[in-house]
């Protein structure tokens, strides 16, 4: 079975490893260099940005799987471009990949859905979210940048200084332009994240991670893509895996499927826990670099066969087994 992959960083090298340990996967290509993955894949130099480029490509080498890693070309369109050419892809569609494109959308989705997280409002210019903070004492706010942002444009602000030069930054195009941003009251916890995999009917947990994000000793300064990472998650509990579950992966599910969307692909929830208790900070549409690297390595079953269950829309017939190590 040939296997295409798309992206070049330490996720996609990741599932690229676990899938070359598959006998029935022949050959992998992965659009995007690396030089880990150079050696146990033929890579292709791209810009996965060129939808219509990698549209072509992938046409051109007919694989019988395309996975998509990347945020930025299933934001794009990338799954629903590669299905209407009757090509099997894991990823979820343009429509669903919102959830993670626009932070705006993902949280009136949590809200519309009773799904525990922080009050936020919403800005389209510095002034009024400049006038806000002021309003709020600048104290503990939490700013965002509204669309993709490379898991970096999160400023966490203590003083007014730090929230005013977030607010500016952000619609001084630091991310890319920016139409809109979030001012999120600070939830004080822990974070972890969580991920499930899904066929568009059925969900299936797909362990926990602790992702160390800010750039300082004692969790202070700002956001980076990850400063290391470890798996499972020493939050996790019984308990609290049946809260996740209940209080914000299922009304995630049930809220988009109101909207016409079937969710298929990996979802990955950035949790802040406060006493056993999760609340929901965002949704990513893929796995996380980091986690990435410390999930897979623990997975015993076959990810070449729950990708393509997925796929099938067979995800309730694959029994996921993990190594019971750290």
């Amino acid at each position: 079975m040939k296997v295409l992959v798309v992206g070049s960083g330490a996720r996609e090298h990741a599932i690229i490893w676990r899938l070359s340990k598959d006998n029935n996967v022949d050959e992998i290509i992965c659009l995007g260099e690396n030089a880990g993955i150079s050696e146990i894949a033929k890579t292709i130099e791209v810009d996965i940005e060129n939808i219509s480029l990698i549209r072509e490509i992938i046409i051109d080498h007919n694989p019988d799987l395309v996975v998509i890693g990347p945020e930025g070309p299933l934001s794009n369109g990338i799954t629903d471009i590669l299905s209407d050419e009757n090509i099997k892809v894991f990823g979820p569609t343009k429509n669903a990949a919102q959830i993670e494109s626009s932070k705006i959308f993902s949280k009136k989705l949590m809200l519309d859905n009773d799904i525990p997280t922080a009050y936020a409002e919403f800005f389209n210019n510095a002034e009024k979210a400049i006038s806000y903070g002021k309003n709020k004492g600048f104290n503990n706010l939490v700013i965002k940048a509204d669309g993709l942002a490379s898991g970096k444009g999160v400023y966490i602000c203590e003083k007014s200084k730090e929230a005013e030069l977030a607010i500016k930054e952000i619609f001084g195009g630091k991310f890319g332009k920016a139409k809109n941003l979030l001012i999120e009251e600070f939830l004080k916890g822990e974070e972890m994240s969580y991920f499930i995999i899904s066929d568009g009917k059925t969900i299936k947990r797909f362990d926990t991670a602790q992702d160390h994000k800010r750039v300082l000793e004692g969790d202070k300064g700002k956001n980076t893509g990850g400063m290391g990472a470890y798996s499972p998650s020493r939050l996790i509990n019984d308990n609290l895996d049946n809260k996740i579950i209940s209080k914000i992966i299922e009304p995630t599910i049930r809220g988009l499927k109101r909207m016409g969307i079937n969710y298929q692909g990996f979802l990955y929830a950035g949790l802040m826990i406060v006493d056993n208790e999760p609340y929901l900070i965002e949704y990513n549409v893929r796995m996380g670099d980091p986690e990435c690297q410390t999930i897979l390595p623990k997975l015993k079953s076959n990810l070449l066969e729950l990708f393509l269950s997925c796929c099938n829309e067979k995800l309730n017939e694959v029994e996921i087994k993990w190594h019971n190590e750290k």
